[in-house]
């Protein structure tokens, strides 16, 4: 039950003079343009960076709530539910040894978690959304619980961070409901959210001025990076409408339904969109600028401890609400290390850690190459690239997904998109000295998906309708494939991948 203290951290949060916060946004906004004209913010290395969602279940893959001392014990990060935990790891410069370091940091991580999460009947979990919910609630209930405290709502099973309840309290709360196809919620709180992980790798660019171009780049790939990676199809089926038969439900779902998640539960139609495509940037002062103009849901105070990047705390703890699907970073403890990145965040978690290298590498990798060879995918339309977004998250790899290929030609056909696509990926990765044979072993769990059209998402639906024929009801179908996944993963988590499962792990070229 939520006590006093997080009630009196809400209000004074929710105490913040919003016009006083946001003047001096629109100050901090200046203060990193003179920082960008002097190269502050210039790092010719290639530094990457990587966060990381799981959720936790119990032994018969139930939804469980993480005890807050032993979140700290294995060293990860509080995250939106109770049942969630984030890993950030540190960054490393973008080449065959920084890639090595920070897959054996997740192994690492994840493999001390194992011993006290199995102390308490648990373990992590990497995957795009939940299905199963705690044992005895419903996922309606888990998502939905909030009490009132005075006069404030406040969701039960959310961490204790005063930012995520306040947005909930304010004069412009977020949507705070759920609309796909055959599933409609209505909450209190943001707590719906909590339904979907992710994984978000960043990269760093050379000079801060060409960060328009690097950005540019990430919408335009952004549709077939995920749709190479959709692991969301399904909600728990207590969320669907009484009346939705299987079929539909399999047949109308998004195959990455967390991007249609996190923006019904914080948009308001009409009114306020934090999350969306966002729009090309012309130079990096737009990148400024718009998260300085950005509506402010819940404006806070900020302490400072003497970085560098206190100079823009405020611009710095807007961004943290700035909420689009590619976004720009500016940041840095010292002015020795500061930095501007890009963010890339549509992905979801994937089914082990080898297949969530294989996307950040591919993400890394393209960044590095596309703009340094002026490849003329640049060059398709942003309105293209935002449709094609948008037709993956719903059909995955069975969306029409517009390309130019390095040669200039537009083109449908999956197999020419992807040639193309992987052969940037892996130039990439090779400018950064990677060998060709290095290369191809990172980017081959995605390699396999494309080649054979099979995606997380596409596998759960199949065992879906595998155990609908069996004459399974749909809750029990699903449970069935959610704790395949789970089995599955224990298994392969820390030394196979997602084509292990498939049968397709050993055709390494």
């Amino acid at each position: 039950m939520p006590g006093s203290d997080l009630v009196d951290r809400v209000r004074d949060v929710l105490d913040v003079d919003a016009e006083t916060f946001q003047q001096r946004v629109r100050e901090d906004a200046e203060t990193i343009k003179g920082e960008i004209a002097a190269g502050t913010f210039d790092n010719p290395q290639a530094i990457v960076g990587l966060e990381y969602e799981f959720y936790a279940v119990t032994d018969e893959c139930s939804l469980a709530r993480v005890p807050r001392r032993v979140l700290s014990f294995v060293g990860f990060e509080k995250e939106l539910g109770l049942h969630n935990a984030e890993m950030t790891l540190s960054p490393q410069p973008l080449n065959q040894y920084g890639l090595a370091a920070q897959e054996a940091e997740v192994k690492a991580n994840l493999d001390a978690a194992r011993e006290p999460m199995a102390a308490e009947g648990l373990t992590l979990v990497s995957d795009g959304m939940w299905t199963i919910p705690p044992e005895g609630e419903t996922a309606e209930e888990y998502l939905t619980d909030s009490v009132e405290r005075d006069g404030m709502a406040v969701a039960t099973n959310m961490s204790a961070s005063a930012r995520y309840h306040a947005m909930a309290n304010t004069d412009q709360p977020a949507g705070m409901r759920l609309d796909a196809p055959h599933v409609s919620l209505e909450a209190d709180t943001v707590m719906p959210e909590s339904l979907i992980t992710s994984i978000q790798p960043h990269y760093q660019v050379p000079q801060a001025v060409d960060l328009p171009t690097y950005f540019n780049y990430a919408l335009r790939f952004a549709a077939p990076l995920l749709a190479l990676t959709v692991n969301s199809p399904l909600f728990p089926p207590d969320l669907y409408d009484d009346d939705a038969t299987p079929e539909e439900i399999l047949a109308n779902g998004w195959a990455e339904s967390r991007i249609d998640v996190f923006e019904t539960v914080l948009n308001v139609p009409g009114e306020l969109e934090k999350v969306q495509f966002p729009g090309d940037l012309a130079d990096v002062s737009a990148a400024i600028d718009r998260v300085a103009n950005d509506e402010t849901i819940v404006p806070m105070s900020v302490s400072k401890s003497g970085r560098f990047d206190d100079s823009f705390a405020h611009w710095r703890r807007k961004h943290g609400t700035y909420w689009r699907w590619v976004r720009p970073v500016f940041g840095g403890s010292s002015k020795e290390n500061a930095n501007a990145r890009i963010e890339f965040r549509p992905i979801a978690s994937q089914p082990t850690v080898r297949d969530t290298i294989a996307v950040h590498a591919a993400f890394a990798g393209l960044l590095e190459n596309l703009p340094r060879t002026d490849h003329p995918l640049v060059g398709l339309d942003w309105e293209t690239a935002r449709e094609n977004f948008y037709d993956v998250a719903r059909d995955g790899l069975d969306a029409d997904i517009e390309w130019i290929t390095a040669d200039g030609d537009r083109v449908t056909d999956r197999k020419a998109l992807y040639a193309d696509f992987f052969d940037q990926a892996e130039a990439g990765l090779k400018r950064r000295g990677l060998s060709e044979e290095e290369a191809a072993k990172y980017l081959f769990p995605l390699r396999q998906r494309a080649r054979h059209a099979v995606t997380p998402a596409r596998w759960k639906r199949d065992r879906v309708r595998e155990a609908l024929d069996d004459g399974n009801d749909f809750e029990n179908a699903v449970y069935a494939m959610q704790c395949e996944y789970i089995e599955n993963q224990r298994e392969t988590l820390l030394s196979g991948s997602f084509a292990d499962w498939v049968g397709r792990g050993d055709e390494l070229e």
